[in-house]
């Protein structure tokens, strides 16, 4: 039997996650959830992220991949937070290498270059380490990430982040597929171009010192709720810089060393 204090979670979870799903039905960002309920913790975050999930996977689409944000100690230190947070990617926020995102795809887009795991084998937490993810890994890519977000302005704190699933939007991937070990990547070397220009530039080390310690620490954090890394799944392991503002007639490409590019233009 409940407790009154569950139940209340229970009311509560329904309403944020109907909260977020207005304001992507309208196209327009609602109030921070830590506003409506200022005690909202990272666990209930949680709850309201896998029922909006669950709703999506109800409605057709499918889960084909994790992402993982607030890799950066830039980024931790803003927030507050000593770790990382994670959300879904499903099958309609694929957009092809050099495809177009129209304005009806997105509320308040930015951009991030990240390096993409695909996986060969399944990977089970709590003690997933990074050469377990070599080993299970089938090949990496280059990838942009369009991070969006429900709360108007980008007003969010951990717990409002975690529950829009972790301001997850699109992503691309690129085409070269290198195999992980025949890269070093945490000296992988990438630069993100705005337009033609350089907007910034960063290392595979951003990404808590290696992109596979964050697919480790995806896949143990994950245990908690009886989930795995499933083989086939893609894994976007964190930004290697700091997200740049999308709008209609940008054009971003990323550029990797070791691994190639990847483009995408916002029409």
């Amino acid at each position: 039997m409940k407790t009154r204090k569950e139940w209340m979670m229970t009311e509560r979870v329904i309403e944020l996650s109907e909260h977020l799903v207005t304001a992507e039905k309208n196209r327009k960002g609602v109030k921070p959830l830590t506003e409506v309920y200022p005690d909202l913790d990272i666990h209930e975050a949680y709850q309201v992220q896998l029922m909006n999930v669950r709703r999506k996977t109800e409605s057709g689409q499918k889960i084909i991949g994790k992402k993982i944000g607030l890799t950066s100690k830039a980024m931790q230190d803003l927030l507050g937070v000593g770790e990382p947070d994670y959300g879904h990617l499903l099958d309609t926020m694929a957009i092809e290498n050099g495809g177009e995102i129209t304005s009806e795809l997105v509320l308040q887009p930015k951009v991030e270059a990240e390096i993409a795991f695909v996986l060969r084998k399944d990977l089970n937490g709590p003690t997933v380490t990074a050469e377990d993810v070599y080993e299970a890994t089938a090949y990496v890519v280059p990838a942009l990430e369009i991070v969006d977000s429900r709360v108007a302005d980008w007003k969010i704190k951990l717990a409002d982040t975690i529950a829009d699933n972790a301001s997850s939007g699109l992503y691309v991937l690129g085409d070269n597929k290198v195999p992980v070990r025949a890269v070093d990547l945490p000296s992988i070397q990438m630069i993100l171009y705005k337009n033609g220009e350089e907007v910034n530039s960063g290392t595979g080390a951003a990404a808590l010192d290696n992109p596979a310690n964050c697919v480790a620490w995806l896949a143990n954090k994950l245990s908690d709720y009886g989930v795995s890394l499933k083989a086939g799944e893609v894994i976007l392991s964190g930004a290697l810089s700091a997200a740049v503002d999308a709008r209609p007639g940008d054009e971003f490409k990323a550029t990797f060393n070791a691994l190639g590019e990847v483009t995408v233009r916002f029409t």
